[in-house]
């Protein structure tokens, strides 16, 4: 069996609710043993979100299950002074903290950077939060739209009619998320060639601004301001959104050749010597007058004819899948993006995967998402902890 890639890496996982869940569950996927620390009475708030009342009664909710997988929970009650030792034992062989508390919180409780890292000089401390650790934000309050907002990604989606615009998913969370994932493995392997470890800020505003990329350089570099396009792309015409006979098509024709392949596919050859459309800058000042064009001809067969008939000439095309026909495609089938794990009471439940495909290393979902505090007993016990203590400790609601 091949060794998975953080095998033998201990990670401490303070987090709730996405970005730090999303975080660790990376970490989890690539053979980390992430440890999710959780308070003792009801754990991580994401336990009891979800469409499934009845999952969220048990603490299992949808929203918990969708990141937790391969991961082991306790509980601990780190402002107690008998929850604080316990995790300054763990931190003593910890490599990783992964915490997305507001700036300051683990240093009140007597648990920041500084205190664990006498502890553990090894020790690399991760602390997501939306604004970072410093600067005139840092200590306001931030979920993912609060930073959609503040990033301008809203404001640059839609259209005339409808904008601003909130991308229909946690984008903010999940990019912050992997931003400390991805900060954490560089941070291991410096470690390794120095023996140190060290403290990562990692701000969920700052994490999603690079994804405006080319939007930004056009304002920063060219002085352009974004334009609301909605479903057309701004780099290049044809390239969207268009009509067909039963639904909606995504054409990308983003080079000369595709544009000219679309004309031969479409049987609409004039069009390519038409001033209006001939060049690649004059093709995008007049999408307007070129959408109709093309919608006539898209109208007259259905999706899945055209998706063929360009693909075919290589001209990037595709249907507009919803979420169900998205996860059930055949391809997402192959890739084993999905996976499947026993849920007490459920049977199975798919879950999503590692989505990067290791030769040599893979990650795979091995357990499902934890029970709270179901690894208190087989953790504890490790530090030393006999029956009794531990008994004691829940009387008190330390565990």
């Amino acid at each position: 069996m091949s060794r998975r890639i953080l095998e033998g890496i201990k990670v401490l996982d303070l987090t709730n609710v996405l970005s730090g869940p999303f975080t660790t569950l990376h970490l989890a996927l690539l053979g980390g043993d992430v440890l999710k620390v959780e308070n003792p009475k009801d754990g991580d708030l994401a336990r009891k979100l979800g469409i499934l009342p009845e999952l969220n009664k048990k603490l299992m909710g949808t929203s918990f299950l969708a990141q937790n997988s391969n991961k082991r929970s306790i509980t601990l009650n780190t402002k107690a002074p008998e929850g604080k030792a316990l995790f300054r034992k763990l931190v003593k062989d910890a490599d990783v903290v992964v915490e997305n508390f507001r700036p300051g919180v683990m240093d009140r409780l007597g648990l920041g950077y500084k205190v664990l890292s006498e502890l553990n000089p090894k020790l690399i401390y991760c602390a997501i939060s939306g604004f970072g650790q410093t600067g005139p934000d840092a200590f306001k309050p931030a979920y993912d739209q609060i930073i959609q907002g503040l990033s301008g990604e809203m404001a640059v989606n839609g259209d005339e009619r409808l904008n601003p615009l909130r991308t229909g998913f946690p984008v903010c969370d999940t990019v912050g998320g992997l931003n400390a994932a991805f900060a954490v493995m560089a941070a291991l392997f410096h470690r390794e060639r120095t023996g140190e470890g060290q403290f990562i800020d990692v701000a969920l505003l700052d994490s999603i601004m690079p994804l405006m990329g080319w939007v930004a350089a056009n304002l920063l570099i060219g002085g352009q301001q974004p334009a609301l396009m909605g479903n057309d792309n701004f780099t290049a015409a044809p390239s969207g959104t268009f009509r067909t006979q039963d639904g909606h098509i995504n054409i990308a024709a983003n080079k000369q050749e595709q544009w000219e392949a679309v004309c031969e596919a479409l049987e609409v050859p004039e069009l390519k010597t038409d001033p209006r459309f001939q060049e690649r800058d004059t093709r995008k000042k007049n999408r307007k007058e070129l959408t109709p064009l093309l919608e006539a001809r898209l109208a007259q067969k259905p999706t899945g004819f055209w998706v063929e008939v360009l693909n075919a000439k290589d001209v990037p095309s595709g249907a507009i899948l919803d979420l169900e026909a998205a996860l059930r495609q055949p391809q997402i089938q192959h890739r084993g993006v999905l996976q499947k794990v026993p849920l007490e009471g459920m049977g199975e439940v798919e879950v999503f995967g590692l989505t990067a495909l290791f030769e040599k290393t893979p990650g795979s979902v091995d357990t499902p998402p934890p029970v709270l505090g179901e690894h208190n007993r087989e953790v504890y016990s490790a530090l030393g902890l006999g029956e009794d203590e531990l008994t004691e400790l829940k009387s008190k609601g330390v565990i």
